[in-house]
């Protein structure tokens, strides 16, 4: 029996995550992960099997995120944790490696297959998009029923910001999806104004950030991904150095939301804790255990910041210097991977930039990756496995673009 050529081409698998993912990650973000995992790999073996090749990574992004994680490995010899410093160097630079690998499979699709996949990934925006309201305007009672839950704790409107940012990255694919002018902007609109909604500031700043580089790459489709590239990278290598000193000094932070306030505490922490182990860093995974982590804001930091109303004694009581991550990816990379790990993200931000530029749909390509950027800026930890797996999805589907010739 003779399977279609349809059913055996390696973007088919992508196109079902993305058409699954983001309603599975409005139920339970967690789940982006496992769902990327399976398709990247299925996508990198169907290549292999329809070529007689395997997919490796390609391009200077790939290697310099490759690079990246080997020294991550490296600092494991120093970390506070030695052992899972080095399973989540593995692990996660297996996973970039695989993503990599699954976007030049990409690459070498006919325009009949990218055309599918585009039309996947709109379809499970969609539906994503759609259930998050849903959700949201029921006070949260989907993702309570799916959790067995007869009433709905306060806490569970937290769980809808990584879908959103999630959707936040993927939504900008859908303006080179196969349909319809007015579709693809009522799409995108509408994607866009459900997403501001839901909870998340984060989500609705990558948004924002998006649509803008987005359009300013319209109109400069050469130098827009370029200076965004050239401006990350500059961000990641001078964040310890330009923020550190202005909160030393103090920033007025009694009248901002406490997830705002809170991580300016974090930041102050980090970036004295990066000043003392500038060059090797704290090692990979330090986060969770660097000296002081646990512990609560000084008198000195709260009257710095102004944090001593009563309205901040509300979330002060259990508020910890540095939780599990630094909820800022460049400080981070600083924090536990030191100047190399600094220059070796700078280096892929650099080439991201170039590789949009390159992109046939370079509009599309910079709002990718300035939704990606802000959200990796102010969010999420850099190394939470559905993050990654929804950005190599992202990475994967940019590939995928159509006006590109296969190989």
């Amino acid at each position: 029996m003779t399977i279609p050529a349809s059913l055996a081409a390696p973007s088919l698998p992508l196109a079902v995550a993305l058409a699954i993912a983001p309603a599975a990650g409005v139920l339970q973000s967690k789940a982006i992960a496992p769902i990327a995992t399976i398709a990247l790999l299925l996508c990198v073996v169907a290549h292999r099997r329809r070529h007689g090749a395997w997919p490796w990574p390609q391009g200077g992004a790939a290697w310099a995120a490759l690079a990246l994680f080997g020294w991550a490995a490296v600092t494991a010899l120093w970390a506070p944790e030695p052992l899972r410093a080095l399973g989540t160097a593995v692990q996660i630079g297996g996973f970039v490696a695989l993503g990599t690998g699954a976007a030049w499979a990409m690459v070498a699709e006919d325009a009949a297959a990218r055309h599918r996949l585009l039309l996947a990934a709109t379809g499970g925006l969609v539906a994503g998009l759609a259930l998050a309201a849903v959700d949201a305007m029921t006070g949260h009672a989907v993702r309570a029923a799916v959790r067995g839950l007869r009433e709905v704790p306060v806490t569970l409107a937290f769980g809808l910001k990584p879908a959103a940012s999630a959707m936040g990255l993927w939504l900008p694919v859908v303006a080179a999806a196969g349909l319809p002018r007015w579709l693809r902007g009522a799409i995108l609109t509408a994607g866009a104004a459900v997403l501001v909604l839901l909870p998340g500031e984060a989500a609705k700043l990558a948004v924002v950030a998006g649509g803008l580089a987005g359009g300013a790459a319209l109109l400069a489709p050469r130098w827009t991904p370029r200076l965004l590239g050239t401006g990350l990278a500059l961000a990641i290598l001078a964040m310890p150095a330009v923020l550190g000193p202005v909160l030393a000094r103090g920033v007025p932070a009694d009248g901002i939301a406490p997830s705002a306030a809170h991580r300016l505490l974090i930041w102050d922490f980090v970036t004295d804790r990066v000043a003392e182990r500038p060059l090797a860093g704290w090692g990979m995974e330090a986060s969770r255990e660097v000296p002081g982590h646990l512990d609560p804001p000084s008198a000195e930091a709260l009257r710095r910041f102004r944090l001593t109303g009563s309205g901040a004694a509300l979330w002060l009581p259990t508020a910890k210097l540095l939780p599990l991550h630094p909820h800022n990816g460049a400080l981070q990379l600083w924090l536990e991977l030191g100047l190399p790990g600094a220059l070796l993200g700078a280096a892929m931000a650099l080439l991201l930039g170039l590789a949009a530029a390159r992109s046939p749909h370079p509009a599309v390509a910079t709002a990718v990756l300035a939704a990606a950027s802000v959200t990796a800026m102010l969010s999420f930890g850099a190394w939470q496995e559905w993050w990654v797996g929804a950005e190599l999805m992202a990475l994967a589907a940019v590939a995928a673009l159509p006006g590109r010739a296969p190989g």
